[in-house]
């Protein structure tokens, strides 16, 4: 009898175990999803760089955290700011993994307008910063004939958020 009772209690405490450390690796991994693009994040524009850019915008947004296809994990706040040669932000986004910036042909605010558009968007390449990001636009890419742009995760395809230019 006790011998029966003490191979249940092994057998149940392997289970928990097993259990246990199944549970401890996937909360592992998601941490490691979330924080591992923080700690690789690149340093973004300083104060001084920024004012040296505002003299060549020539169009900007804003992204505000109130969009339909935002929430407490994706979103934006700031100012967008573009030229000819250059796209970026005086504030933050989210942190997450994957982030692409695309000029858009018409304003997005959720993952299901964006999926609609997304072939006839422009993808300005990775944003690797999550406060005052910096981009590169390509040669042959005419920002003038974009109205918005947006942010979208492709690791997880997330809306993160949109901006209107004017």
């Amino acid at each position: 009898m006790i011998t029966s009772l003490l191979d249940v209690a092994r057998r149940h405490i392997i289970l928990f175990g097993a259990a246990k450390f199944g549970a401890g690796l996937l909360v592992g991994f998601a941490l490691g999803v979330y924080f591992l693009p923080i700690l690789t994040a690149e340093k973004g524009l300083d104060n001084a760089a920024l004012a040296q850019r505002e003299t060549t915008a020539e169009r900007r947004g804003t992204f505000a955290r109130d969009l339909a296809g935002s929430d407490a994990f994706h979103w934006g706040e700031g100012v967008v700011h573009v030229s000819r040669q250059r796209i970026w932000l005086d504030g933050r986004i989210a942190p997450g993994p994957d982030y692409r910036l695309y000029l858009t042909p018409e304003f997005a605010e959720d993952e299901a307008a964006f999926l609609d558009i997304k072939a006839r968007s422009v993808d300005i390449g990775p944003v690797r910063a999550f406060t005052n990001f910096d981009l590169a636009v390509p040669s042959g890419v005419e920002v003038g004939d974009f109205p918005a742009l947006l942010i979208w995760c492709e690791a997880f395809g997330e809306f993160i958020t949109a901006a209107r230019l004017s």
